[in-house]
């Protein structure tokens, strides 16, 4: 490396250290308490092994065997999730101001979702059997859980807002952001969402934080159910900002439904492309009128004569 080089390079680090000094609130510097996504991601899928048995290890399980299999998962699961909620915590104003401690407030909060371990099995299993019953190209179950990416999402999601109930910062964020890269599947853990709970397809989902969606809802790919306004930034948290669905509610792709007073009556049915930003009464149909069509295309000349151009109907 040549002398101007090195003296170009020392300039260099100088300035980005000056960026760090004048940008703070992007730099994770001299902190002990720094989350590991890949960690995180890993428990996640632990924890998917448990919900899902059979589907995911990489060994067979046999019944013999089952017992010391979940034993061992529950232990490393609490152990590692532990240790990433005690920093997560570190995150919250709320509990640095309660002055607790991190571990122990950690440990209280593991405890608690591996209690809800068993309903969350059961709420799952009913959207498994939704996604069976929705879907005419479904072979059997089993396809619907290895291979839906709704299923997946709606997996992620669920273990997320257990922790999100649980007041844990970053960490459901960080899962279900993992789900949304591999699915293009957007739901935050903030969002209640009933059982029997279908995404089809599911490509260009988005379902925001303060979201409602009761029992037996179904929703294609393209669908967005969010805020009608984000301009006031901040001041807008803790409001509710996204819309509600009562059950059994059916949302076709493409359709925008926004705004957090506007609620979809039980058994309606929003079409393609709507636009909604008011409510809608229960057992309703909305649809967008179709747009007249016309088709045209070059003829033979053989049969005209000369160039021509046929318009359908």
């Amino acid at each position: 490396m040549s002398k101007a080089y090195k003296e170009e390079i020392d300039t260099l680090v100088g300035d980005i250290l000056e960026s760090y000094e004048k940008y703070p609130d992007i730099c994770s510097i001299d902190k002990g308490n720094r989350l590991n996504k890949d960690i995180i991601i890993d428990i996640l899928e632990e924890i998917r092994c448990v919900v899902f048995p059979g589907y995911f290890e990489v060994k067979n399980l046999n019944a013999g065997s089952i017992e010391y299999h979940v034993g061992e998962l529950l232990e490393d699961i609490h152990y590692r999730l532990g240790k990433q909620v005690a920093k997560a915590l570190y995150h919250s104003d709320k509990i640095e101001a309660e002055g607790s401690n991190f571990r122990e407030k950690a440990e209280e909060i593991v405890k608690a979702f591996l209690r809800r371990i068993p309903a969350l099995r059961e709420i799952l299993a009913t959207d498994v059997q939704a996604a069976y019953d929705g879907d005419p190209a479904a072979f059997n179950t089993d396809e619907v859980i290895f291979s839906y990416p709704g299923v997946f999402a709606i997996t992620v999601n669920r273990i997320a807002h257990e922790l999100h109930v649980l007041g844990v910062p970053l960490i459901p964020r960080i899962m279900t952001e993992y789900a949304h890269s591999l699915t293009g599947i957007d739901i935050h853990p903030g969002a209640t969402i009933g059982s029997y709970f279908f995404i089809d397809h599911g490509t260009g989902v988005v379902i925001g934080e303060t979201t409602e969606i009761g029992k037996g809802a179904k929703i294609y790919q393209g669908v967005t159910l969010g805020a009608l306004s984000t301009r006031g930034g901040q001041t807008l948290r803790n409001k509710k900002r996204h819309p509600t669905l009562e059950d059994n509610v059916t949302v076709y792709s493409g359709a925008s439904i926004l705004g957090g007073e506007t609620v979809i009556g039980e058994g309606a049915i929003i079409g393609s492309n709507a636009f909604i930003t008011s409510s809608v009464p229960g057992g309703t149909r909305v649809s967008i009128k179709n747009p007249e069509l016309q088709f045209k295309g070059r003829v033979c000349m053989t049969e005209l004569g000369q160039e021509g151009f046929w318009k359908g109907n």
